[in-house]
């Protein structure tokens, strides 16, 4: 009888230590994800951190024309001149690609980075997913932005996303409160990536959240609005997001590397911030959208909807200094625009991750970091990059003229 109790304790510890201390190193992992010295190996290997899921390569992949470019010596911001070389070394730069009129003129990996290396987008995912959602708008599984989310997705109902319309929660107006300052060990955004490590479904994270402003009336970022966007695309497609992106952009731009997003422990994808790709690919994606979503005389994202993306539209969408949101940048379709006069627009991930599109010199900029000190100097890193591809593209454009 003895023998019986301690085979079941010790059954009952095998199997305890198998489903917890999996998880335990996980959320040791998430703590120390953006320590200076893991930082740069975390970027490049977050499969080995998350479980992931694949997405194919195309079968045909587009190799880009090349040509030959030097960066500019200097980038002007506040008034002042800063040599560019230094930034990107001070900003920790991985890779940086520059594309002019499709043509690769300029292309760098730092930190062991290389051209056939996935790196974490953060951020810059949520303009991927925002593609999707256009394409399944267009081909008419959406009815209406104005719809209410919860006529999708009925199960939030009574939760803080009751009744908020699509457009709002695409424009990142949701009203919903949610702190997304990373260096804040207690913020939301903290608090949900431990929460994933710990095993929580991120639909299961997101019926918590409570809605505190009245939608469509206050641009505040909330990283949680894309993943409802994610649910509702897999509800309308019956398809998962990232066989979505695998069949509707990854292998009609002919994307030449496999690239693979982080899931939760429902299979979930991280469409919120998890996609994982080379360089090359995320600057594809720019081209396509610098070409009005058509690649190769076939429409692949609907060209209104690629221009609506970058054109705030309301009050509390406009760049600049503004009661009406939390930031200085406006805000379109899952997309920032960091202000006029120029026309440019730009996908942003933090620790200084973009894909930026100048259609007025018709210059696409793909960039990768691992910027560990971002958090202490978020605005400044932001404003610094803008002017560096602005910089950039005035240089490119100059030195291409016929």
């Amino acid at each position: 009888m003895l023998n019986k109790i301690l085979f079941g304790i010790v059954v009952a510890v095998i199997i305890a230590a198998v489903i917890y201390i999996p998880k335990a190193i996980r959320v040791y992992n998430v703590v120390h994800l953006f320590d200076e010295d893991k930082i740069v190996k975390n970027f490049m290997h977050m499969n080995k951190v998350f479980p992931s899921t694949p997405i194919k390569s195309s079968d045909t992949p587009h190799i880009f024309k090349t040509g030959t470019f030097e960066l500019p010596e200097f980038y002007e911001m506040n008034g002042e001149q800063h040599q560019l070389l230094d930034a990107l070394d001070y900003f920790k730069s991985d890779g940086l690609i520059v594309l002019h009129q499709g043509t690769l003129i300029y292309e760098n990996y730092w930190q062991g980075n290389s051209k056939d290396q996935p790196h974490i987008s953060w951020s810059v995912a949520k303009s991927f997913l925002s593609a999707l959602i256009g394409i399944a708008y267009h081909d008419g599984l959406i009815e209406d932005l104005n719809d209410p989310i919860t006529k999708y997705l009925k199960d939030f109902n009574g939760t803080g996303y009751e009744n908020v319309p699509i457009i709002d929660i695409l424009q990142m107006s949701s009203g919903i409160i949610f702190n997304e300052d990373y260096a804040d060990y207690n913020s939301d955004i903290n608090k949900f990536a431990r929460a994933l490590a710990q095993g929580t479904s991120m639909r299961d994270f997101a019926k918590a959240l409570k809605n505190g402003k009245q939608p469509g009336t206050f641009n505040h970022y909330v990283s949680i609005d894309t993943q409802m966007l994610a649910m509702l695309l897999e509800k309308v497609t019956g398809q998962p997001v990232a066989k979505n992106l695998e069949d509707k952009i990854w292998t009609k731009i002919g994307m030449e590397h496999d690239a693979y997003y982080m899931v939760d422990d429902t299979g979930a994808a991280w469409a919120l911030g998890g996609l994982n790709a080379t360089l090359r690919d995320y600057a594809k994606f720019g081209q396509l959208y610098l070409n009005n979503g058509q690649w190769n005389n076939e429409q692949i994202v609907p060209e209104d909807w690629v221009h609506a993306s970058h054109k705030p539209d309301g009050p509390h969408l406009q760049p600049g200094e503004n009661k009406l949101s939390s930031s200085t940048w406006g805000y379109g379709y899952q997309w920032w625009v960091p202000g006029f006069p120029s026309t440019d627009y730009l996908a942003a991930g933090i620790y200084n991750q973009y894909i930026y599109i100048d259609p007025m010199t018709n210059v696409v900029i793909a960039k990768t970091s691992s910027n560990y000190k971002f958090n202490q100097e978020r605005e400044h890193s932001k404003d610094a990059h803008v002017a560096m591809f602005r910089a950039i593209a005035k240089s490119a454009a100059e030195s291409f003229q016929s």
